[in-house]
């Protein structure tokens, strides 16, 4: 469930909201009580694993571990160099 930011045109005050993607937006500001309550859009946050079955490494940056394994595989110039010579 998402975090929603909401603001109050008419006190002006900011608040947030953990509440369902279903659910209806709020329209009455919980300190004025006024009906004056705007949903703000935020860029969000990004998206983030709870629980015990993720783990920081089940998505790391796997081009590190391929570009360690072209540089193995690539021959050394000496060895270019000698058979281009002969």
């Amino acid at each position: 469930m998402p975090t929603y930011e909401y603001y109050c045109s008419a006190c002006r005050f900011e608040f947030e909201e953990f509440q369902s993607i279903a659910s209806e937006p709020i329209q009455m500001c919980p300190k004025c009580k006024k009906k004056s309550v705007n949903r703000k859009i935020s860029g969000g946050t990004g998206l983030i694993f709870k629980g015990s079955g993720f783990y920081i490494t089940d998505y790391k940056n796997k081009k590190s571990v391929t570009s360690e394994n072209k540089t193995s595989q690539k021959p050394d110039k000496k060895e270019d160099s000698k058979t281009k010579a002969s």
